[in-house]
Formats: structure tokens, C-alpha cells, sequence
């Protein structure tokens, strides 16, 4: 993440934060095609910043997949990232 502009980033640290604690993102979607329990927190926030999780565990949070989505449909390239993370 270390491309993405400070905003984006400190919106997506707490959005993870708020995971880590227990609780769902402000705004998420779930993300089955990448597995189970994997889902996909959406910041808006000078543009358009996705970043792919799942919480196997109570205290423990995978983050399988940040980047900035410039189209409305997701890239195929970063689904199948995520997927192979996820293996």
C-alpha cells in the first residue's frame, strides 16, 4: 500500500483496525469467488482503493489483496491474485 495516498491508507487502517476488533467494515462486499470468508473492503477516498481480506481467526486478519481500482468491473488479474493468496 505503500502507493496509495496517505488518506486512502489511513481510511483502509481503520476500516482493518475495526476488523481486528471484531467488527464488519463501514463498507464491504463478500468476495466468494476468492473463498470462503474472504471479502472486500471499498474506500473512496481520491478514487477508488480496494483492499481484499479474509479473518480466519479471531485475532487474525489476512490481507490478500490492495489496490486501486480504476474501472467499474474488477480486474481479472487482481481476482485471480487475491485467489491464489488465498490458497
Amino acid at each position: 500500500m505503500s502507493g496509495f495516498p496517505i488518506e486512502a491508507r489511513r481510511q483502509l487502517g481503520f476500516e482493518l483496525f475495526a476488523v481486528q476488533a471484531g467488527q464488519m467494515p463501514s463498507d464491504f462486499k463478500p468476495m466468494p469467488q476468492i473463498g470462503k470468508g474472504a471479502y472486500e473492503i471499498r474506500v473512496h477516498v481520491l478514487g477508488e482503493w480496494r483492499l481484499i481480506y479474509v479473518a480466519r481467526q479471531a485475532d487474525t486478519v489476512f490481507v490478500l489483496h490492495a489496490f486501486h481500482k480504476k474501472t467499474q468491473k474488477t480486474r481479472k488479474a487482481d481476482l485471480q491474485l487475491a485467489a491464489r493468496r488465498y490458497q
